[in-house]
C-alpha cells in the first residue's frame, strides 16, 4: 500500500497513511515523506511500535543525529535511564526514580519554541515518540512561521529585516529565562536572524519565540519587548497552528526551522514518556543574506 499525505489543517501538518515506519522505506515511499515535510512541516505517523533502535533507523533516512547537550545532576544522578533511553536519544517524562525524573522536562506547559535555537548549529528537525500518555493534556500546538511571515504587516516586515535576536535557554525550566537575574555566560545562547532563508524551500520564516527570544540587538529593552510582543502575537495566532492530541504508538517529526512548538498542561500525577531523537543543522540563513544567492 503506497504513502498517502491527508493535511492536518489550513497551515501546517499532514498525516502520512499506509506506512510502517519500523521499517526501512522504499525509494518511492521515502521522496512521498520528503516532499509531504517541505509542503507541511509537520508529520504524522499514528499506530506505530517502535524500539529506540527502530526509532533511531528511521530517524538517520532523513540526516545525521544531531547534538544536545546532556546533564547530569552535581550528585551524579543520571536523569535518562532505562529501556527506552540510548546515547542518541532524550526522553521527555515526568516519570521519576529516587524522586529526579528520568528524562527532561518532566512536567506542565511549555510555551512555543523552535528546538536549539540558543545553538550556533541548531538541530535541523525533531522526531518525538509517545509511549505513555496521560488522560488528558500534554498536548503538542505547532504553529507555522511560513504563514507568520507572510501574515505580518509591511510595517513589521521592515522593521524585522536585517535584525538579529538574543537566544537563550536553560532545559531544566520550562519557562523564560529571567536574564536579569541569571549571568548570560551560565545559560547556552547566541544571536540569530529574526527572520529566515529556509535551505531547501526558500521561503522566509519567523525565527522567534516566547520561550527563547530575549532581547533584539539595536533596540532599548522597552523596543524590544515591544517589538516581540507584537511578533508574538502573530507567531501564536490559532488560526496558523495545528494541536496534536497524543496516542501512544504517535510519531511526530518536525521542522524547527519553519515551525514553532508548545506543549499544553497536563496532570502532574499522570504519566508521560516521549522518546526524542533528532537530525544536526547548519548554521541559520538570513534570509536578507539569502535573497540574491537563493532566487
Amino acid at each position: 500500500m503506497p504513502a498517502t499525505v491527508h493535511p492536518l489543517s489550513p497551515a501546517i501538518g499532514a498525516e502520512i497513511r499506509g506506512l510502517d515506519i519500523s521499517r526501512p522505506l522504499t525509494a518511492q515511499d521515502l521522496a512521498v515523506v520528503r516532499q509531504a515535510w517541505l509542503d507541511h512541516c509537520v508529520l504524522l505517523f499514528r499506530g506505530q511500535s517502535l524500539d529506540p533502535d527502530q526509532q533511531r533507523a528511521f530517524v538517520l533516512q532523513f540526516g545525521p543525529l544531531g547534538g544536545r547537550k546532556k546533564r547530569i545532576e552535581p550528585d551524579g544522578y543520571k536523569r535518562e535511564t532505562g529501556p527506552d533511553y540510548n546515547s542518541d536519544a532524550m526522553l521527555v517524562s515526568n516519570i521519576r526514580e529516587g524522586g529526579k525524573p528520568i528524562g527532561v522536562l518532566p512536567d506542565g506547559e511549555m510555551w512555543f519554541h523552535h528546538d536549539m535555537s540558543y545553538s550556533p548549529t541548531p538541530n535541523r528537525a525533531s522526531f518525538l515518540y509517545s509511549i505513555e500518555v496521560p488522560s488528558h493534556g500534554g498536548d503538542t500546538m505547532f504553529s507555522s512561521m511560513y504563514a507568520a511571515y507572510d501574515n505580518l504587516p509591511a510595517r513589521l516586515k521592515a522593521r524585522v529585516e536585517g535584525r538579529t535576536v538574543l537566544q537563550a535557554f536553560d532545559e531544566l525550566q520550562d519557562r523564560r529565562i529571567d536574564l536579569t537575574a541569571r549571568a548570560l555566560d551560565s545559560v547556552p545562547h547566541c544571536f540569530q536572524p529574526m527572520v529566515l532563508k529556509h535551505p531547501e524551500t526558500h521561503k522566509r520564516a519567523i525565527y522567534v519565540s516566547r520561550l527563547m527570544s530575549h532581547h533584539v540587538e539595536g533596540l532599548s529593552p522597552r523596543e524590544s519587548e515591544d517589538l516581540l510582543e507584537e511578533l508574538f502575537a502573530y507567531t501564536e495566532d490559532p488560526a496558523i497552528r495545528y494541536t496534536h492530541v497524543w496516542k501512544p504508538g504517535d510519531l511526530l517529526m518536525w521542522d524547527n526551522l519553519c515551525s514553532t512548538h508548545a506543549r499544553t498542561d497536563f496532570p502532574k500525577e499522570e504519566r508521560r514518556l516521549m522518546r526524542r531523537y533528532t537530525i544536526a543543522g547548519e548554521p541559520v540563513i538570513p534570509a536578507w543574506d539569502a535573497q540574491t544567492a537563493a532566487e
